[in-house]
């Protein structure tokens, strides 16, 4: 299966989305490390004693929640935005060719 090519974007504006996904992506993983090393200093604070095993289990979750909530948040807002670029270069290009 081929993928339609968007044949109505410039070579400048594809330029500049493809730099826009790239940064959008940096920012992403840089705050799951963030987020990760948060987690790993709090846990190590917390010490590893029986009676904290609960405050240990609520960092861990909610670290996890928060990475894997950034993280699909940023690919279904790309994968959005690519879904309406097709379609408005494919409507782009229907109505030029009549």
């Amino acid at each position: 299966m081929t993928v339609p090519r968007a044949t109505g974007i410039s070579t400048n504006e594809a330029s500049v989305q493809r730099i826009r996904a790239w940064t959008g992506l940096y920012v992403v993983i840089g705050g799951d490390v963030v987020i990760a090393v948060a987690a790993i200093f709090a846990v190590y604070k917390i010490g590893s004693d029986a009676t904290s095993s609960g405050a240990i289990v609520s960092v861990l979750t909610s670290a996890f929640t928060a990475v894997s909530t950034m993280t699909t948040a940023y690919f279904g807002i790309r994968a959005a935005t690519n879904t309406a670029q097709t379609s408005l270069s494919s409507r782009a290009d229907e109505s030029a060719r009549g």
